[in-house]
């Protein structure tokens, strides 16, 4: 059936709907995810577009030269580490670059020898994989509900909620300025205002939108950008502020993790409870098992 004949088929029936019945059935039709096998390619193949864009605005490390400590961090390793985002290259688009010799998987242990290792990759965003776990797995229907994404860097999690899921408000957080006007230039392009907003702000001036908020997502967010100190008082200020009762925190790595080794008085049990996830939803494909046990979800007591 041709998209002219579908269309009058599908109006046909809603006229034949119980005009009491009506409202809900175009509320379900407007916030369903009964749909999604029939929009997930287009939804993909938008944020691989989205990608190619970011791409052509980025330097292959993805660093941008106001990212200091950033970069002295990743430097300071004891591996040898390259940061390689995984919203922009995924492991066949690294393979191309390997063998375009424009990338490397491999560092040599002494110069001028053949005696080599593999090179530590890190990344600061979401895969598409990740991404659509996140929102087909991990969260439940967010109709109605505010998210926030604190360090939105590129903006991977709020194109995805956008794409994904049915959530009302997708709020992005983000101190570098760069990256704010890159957000900003997809979000126009792609048209997705009425429901996008990025702050360029410190999380820590936004008390009244994390105690709103219905989902929190931090990817990574504060170990590589911030000081031991400064990561200490904004971990205090999440805990202070995302207590919406019921509300979803979702972190990467765990909470537990990120707090190990920082000076803080926060205590996870009376806060938060870690909600067990089945990170083998994508049997027989070739994913990165070990990047989705990064991800973790707790709720707010």
């Amino acid at each position: 059936m041709e998209f002219r004949s579908a269309r009058g088929a599908i109006l046909q029936l809603l006229r034949t709907v119980a005009p009491a019945d009506l409202p809900a059935l175009l509320e379900w039709m407007r916030t369903t995810r009964d749909f999604d096998e029939f929009t997930q390619d287009n939804n993909d193949s938008i944020l691989k577009n989205i990608a190619e864009d970011l791409r052509n605005c980025l330097p292959l490390e993805t660093m941008l030269s106001s990212e200091r400590l950033a970069l002295q961090k990743i430097q300071q390793r004891p591996e040898p580490t390259v940061h390689v985002d995984a919203f922009l290259y995924d492991e066949d688009f690294i393979d191309s670059l390997c063998e375009e010799g424009k990338m490397s998987r491999n560092y040599c242990m002494v110069c001028g020898s053949h005696q080599t290792a593999p090179l530590g990759f890190i990344s600061h965003s979401f895969s598409l994989m990740e991404l659509k776990f996140i929102y087909h797995h991990v969260l439940p229907d967010l109709s109605g509900k505010l998210l926030v994404d604190v360090g939105s860097r590129l903006g991977t999690v709020i194109y995805g909620g956008y794409l994904y899921s049915s959530a009302l408000q997708l709020y992005g957080v983000e101190l570098n300025g760069d990256f704010c006007q890159l957000q900003e230039m997809i979000i126009k392009k792609y048209q997705f205002t009425d429901r996008i907003k990025v702050l360029h702000a410190d999380i820590c001036t936004q008390d009244a939108l994390l105690q709103n908020a219905d989902v929190v997502i931090m990817n990574n967010v504060f170990e590589y950008f911030l000081d031991e100190v400064e990561q200490a008082r904004a971990w205090e200020y999440i805990s202070h502020n995302v207590r919406k009762q019921g509300s979803l925190l979702v972190t990467v790595p765990s909470i537990e993790e990120s707090l190990s080794g920082l000076q803080v008085n926060i205590q996870l049990s009376p806060w938060v409870e870690e909600v067990p996830l089945n990170y083998d939803v994508y049997p027989g494909k070739d994913i990165d098992r070990e990047a989705l046990e990064q991800i973790h979800l707790y709720k707010i007591l």
